[in-house]
């Protein structure tokens, strides 16, 4: 008797974990970009990697998105969307300062 909190296994639970860990890959480049001192590309990468998780959340359904669905669909992709933008325009206006590359 099955319970219904079990899933099945079908050899293929992984792969709704892909879209979280290509989210973290774009993560992982934007802090290795920052940590060489090129903190403007690392903040872009940030933003590049924002803007994916909004784009897999809309299109991917609910069972596929695995640790991209936090709220809803739409509060996910407009917060999604909104840091990608507030990200990309602090990297892309900020100009001067100790850290200007």
């Amino acid at each position: 008797m099955a319970m219904a909190g079990d899933r099945r296994r079908d050899g293929k639970a992984w792969a709704v974990h892909v879209p979280f860990a290509v989210v973290l890959l774009l993560l992982a480049a934007a802090a290795l970009r920052t940590f060489q001192y090129h903190w403007r590309e690392g903040a872009i990468l940030v933003g590049v990697a924002l803007f994916v998780a909004g784009f897999l959340r809309a299109v991917l359904p609910a069972d596929k998105v695995g640790l991209l669905a936090i709220r809803g669909k739409k509060v996910d992709v407009v917060t999604c969307g909104l840091l990608c933008a507030a990200v990309l325009y602090i990297a892309l206006t900020i100009t001067g300062g100790p850290f200007d590359s």
